[in-house]
């Protein structure tokens, strides 16, 4: 089972808007049963899905720290056919107080997705907070792909570069943490000199594995505010085009023989 991370510590990077999108591309185009896990309190994932997070219970938080809360009743159906989501709300935020002291708290999301997960659903895409804690951290040790958003500002290589090295640092130190940084997805495209010189570099830097630019595009920004994703509200849009293309790269990237070739290489 894939388990496909979208995660920067960094926040306004189009995260959520790449991990909602491509999860229902999944679904609908590759037919594939798909679950999306929330791990932000702001819980937009599920607000793009049109679910009103703020009434919902129980959610993520009350599955990774109660084990008397199964699977049944966190996971949410969406509009989208084989597309279903955990989510998530403010009470995320106490998740390191609630797991202090427990064994393998990094690992609580692993251990609950192995428990519960296999077999219902064919690829799980996290949606990760905008911080290194240890929401992230779980998500991280959970995850077989990392996909990192990074917009085309100045400092962007220097996130993008703090997450490869946390990935490796996982890896070299836990021989259980199976991610890797498959897919760098450019956003906030601006024709820009300066955009242009930043995407270069990323090419540079992760060969093959730079995805086309996420510009802005106000269809995209339409749909989330209805609740909905791009292929049901704007489907023949050019945000549509510019998702789908990211999505494609996204899917590819599990490819066993890509996969075992980039390794190599």
């Amino acid at each position: 089972m894939r388990r496909i991370a979208f995660i920067n510590e960094k926040g306004g990077t189009g995260k959520t808007t790449l991990a909602v999108n491509v999860a229902a591309w999944l679904a609908r185009e590759k037919r594939q049963r798909v679950l999306l896990v929330d791990l932000d309190t702001q819980g937009h994932a599920g607000k793009s899905l049109g679910l009103d997070v703020r009434g919902l219970s129980p959610t993520a938080f009350h599955w990774l720290t109660d084990d008397a809360v199964g699977l049944d009743q966190v996971v949410r159906a969406s509009a989208v056919e084989r597309l279903s989501v955990i989510p998530a709300y403010k009470e995320l935020g106490e998740l390191p107080e609630a797991l202090a002291g427990r064994d393998r708290a990094r690992w609580r999301l692993a251990d609950r997705l192995d428990a519960a997960v296999a077999e219902r659903f064919d690829v799980v895409v996290f949606d990760a907070p905008p911080s290194m804690g240890l929401a992230s951290r779980n998500v991280l040790h959970a995850a077989t792909e990392v996909v990192v958003p990074v917009a085309l500002t100045y400092f962007a290589l220097d996130g993008c570069a703090e997450i490869v090295r946390t990935v490796e640092e996982l890896r070299e130190t836990d021989p259980e943490v199976r991610a890797e940084v498959t897919r760098v997805v450019p956003t906030l495209y601006r024709r820009t000199a300066l955009a242009d010189e930043i995407l270069g570099k990323l090419k540079d830097y992760f060969p093959g594995r730079v995805t086309p630019p996420l510009g802005f595009n106000v269809k995209i920004d339409e749909a989330q505010s209805h609740g909905r994703t791009i292929w049901e509200y704007a489907p023949k849009s050019r945000g549509a085009e510019l998702l789908a293309a990211i999505a494609r790269e996204v899917h590819l990237a599990g490819a066993p023989s890509r996969r075992r070739a980039a390794a190599a290489g």
